[in-house]
């Protein structure tokens, strides 16, 4: 359930700090005070969107906070997903809205907003003002009835969507792979011609790099002579070369040590140095010996690099890409060479998943149709209960003339409430005050089916009054025994019912204006029930019905 709601500087919220309680919380207050706003902030701090003038004005940013408390084994599941820390049932969503960025999380963890819109139908359902509009789509009467069908319903629906999708990207690549049988035995050839040109150059890995090695080294052999000769004239052929100045000094300290022995140690590091010299010598006279410009040799490696680069440039930057290449263009050749035999294997496997598709389709019916009979008959005893004195209420399946990704069904709910009429769509039968009471019965039916802790309704009570807004209270108070609910309200009926009441005011100092919301106690409760009552003067007749009012709801 939702434990606790913090708002800072959003909009007309300076700050708000409110602590829910179990069962029935009713929010009221006059038009324009901020109700919404603070049903707003709640959808909004559920992955919602937030217009980032909702800052209030003068402030460097606004903050969101929610505080749940649940036992719920499928938020557990979700929690440990995404990998965040989650103990004692204790869930913390916040989300800090600056002019330059919003900064979600969740239990102290940066989120992503998508991950937060994740996990926020597993905590609450939020009814809008506006959701009774979506009756009008039959489209919407679909979902509400997988809704009802429960778990089998929809991992059948993700079979089918994959199986849908599967059947569809194979009709985009059989569209692409129809071709003329001319063009067929065009690129054919010309595939051909690319894989003989590839092949015959016995390309090798790494070829290239090694080739560009002696490419350079063979290119400036005769500026690398010179520089090995100038080096070795200096450390052994010159007249003050390195090896005879080594050697001299070599051949003193030899002496000086037979007079000292502390210069042994020395003596010994110049004779290494002497040695290494005389065999450094040695292998740079072999090296230059060695070095022969090869003229047939250099046009050879040229040519070959040529040929390489002009592969490179048709077919790839790199000796990898050419490979690439080849093993691409080798494989659409083996299609286009068995090309009917190609074909006819992909239309099998289409055929394949369509059947299969249709046939979980049919399963996928079989589950709705079972359960439209009861999810029926239960919206039924549910508008009765809701004042409708004489009402039938029906679900229609009918096939689609091809499956989709959530099956081949189109659903209609259909309805009649006046005796003697036929039932007929919802959407052309009901008004706007019954729209809100059928919304209202069957989220008080799917509310057990999906096991959510909290359920909030924003004004659900448009287009009600009277005998009908008792009925809708008494509804209300039956949903909150068993999960905790979250009202807005605008009727006295229905306020009088709750079993925590909360007053949204608006306040003014002619520079500012403030929306604040706190908890009424029992004397409070009776005093705006009796505002509700009566207008503008509260007289002593007025209180006396608020609290028989409130007694009866007692």
């Amino acid at each position: 359930m939702l434990i606790n709601l913090h708002v800072k500087n959003l909009a007309l919220i300076e700050e708000a700090d409110v602590d829910f309680y179990d069962h029935l919380n009713i929010l009221t207050g006059e038009t324009g005070a901020g109700k919404s706003i603070l049903i707003g902030s709640i959808q909004s701090a559920l992955g919602g969107k937030i217009p980032k003038d909702m800052i209030r004005q003068g402030c460097d940013s606004a903050l969101i906070e929610l505080v749940f408390h649940t036992e719920s084994q499928a938020v557990k599941e979700k929690m440990a997903e995404f990998e965040i820390p989650f103990e004692d049932g204790e869930i913390i969503l916040s989300r800090r809205i600056t002019s330059q960025r919003i900064i979600n999380k969740i239990n102290d963890c940066t989120i992503t907003v998508s991950r937060l819109k994740e996990l926020a139908p597993l905590l609450l359902d939020l009814s809008g003002q506006h959701e009774n509009q979506l009756l009008l789509k039959p489209a919407n009467h679909l979902l509400l009835l997988d809704r009802y069908s429960g778990q089998e319903s929809a991992e059948l629906k993700e079979k089918i969507s994959g199986l849908y999708h599967a059947c569809k990207d194979l009709d985009a690549e059989l569209a692409k792979e129809e071709i003329e049988e001319d063009q067929r035995l065009r690129e054919l050839e010309f595939l051909q011609y690319e894989i003989r040109e590839i092949e015959e150059a016995k390309l090798l890995p790494h070829e290239d790099e090694e080739l560009e090695d002696q490419y350079l080294k063979i290119s400036h052999s005769r500026d690398i002579l010179t520089l090995c000769g100038s080096a070795y004239d200096q450390t052994s052929e010159g007249n003050f070369n390195a090896s005879a100045a080594v050697g001299y000094a070599f051949r003193d300290l030899e002496q000086a040590s037979s007079y000292d022995s502390d210069l042994q140690a020395l003596t010994e590091q110049i004779g290494a140095i002497d040695a290494l010299l005389g065999d450094f010598n040695r292998d740079l006279s072999a090296y230059m010996r060695s070095m022969e410009f090869d003229e047939q040799t250099f046009h050879e490696i040229e040519d070959r690099l040529n040929q390489i680069n002009h592969l490179k440039a048709k077919y790839g930057g790199s000796l990898e890409q050419i490979f690439r290449y080849l093993a691409d263009s080798k494989e659409k050749l083996d299609k286009l060479s068995n090309y009917e035999e190609y074909i006819t294997d992909m239309k099998r496997h289409r055929e394949g998943l369509y059947k299969q598709l249709t046939e979980e389709c049919r399963r996928l019916t079989r589950i709705r149709q079972q359960a439209s009979l009861p999810l029926a008959d239960q919206i039924k005893k549910a508008l009765l209960d809701l004042n409708f004195t004489e009402v039938e209420f029906g679900i229609d399946l009918s096939p689609k003339d091809e499956p989709g990704p959530d099956g081949q069904d189109n659903v209609c709910f259909m309805i009649s409430t006046n005796p003697g009429l036929p039932m007929g769509p919802l959407n052309q039968i009901a008004s706007g005050g019954e729209l809100s009471r059928i919304m209202l019965a069957i989220k008080s039916i799917l509310a057990d089916e999906d096991q959510v802790e909290t359920q909030i309704f924003d004004e659900i009570d448009a287009g009600i009054s009277g005998r009908t807004a008792q009925k809708v209270s008494e509804r209300l108070h039956l949903i909150a025994s068993g999960r905790q609910v979250i009202a807005i309200t605008h009727l006295p009926q229905i306020a009088a019912m709750a079993d925590a009441h909360f007053l949204i005011e608006k306040s003014s100092d002619r520079q500012t204006t403030i929306s604040s919301i706190r908890l009424l106690d029992e004397e409070e409760s009776v005093r705006e029930l009796a505002r509700m009552l009566g207008g503008a003067k509260i007289t002593e007749k007025v209180l006396d019905n608020a609290r028989e009012m409130k007694a009866l709801a007692h």
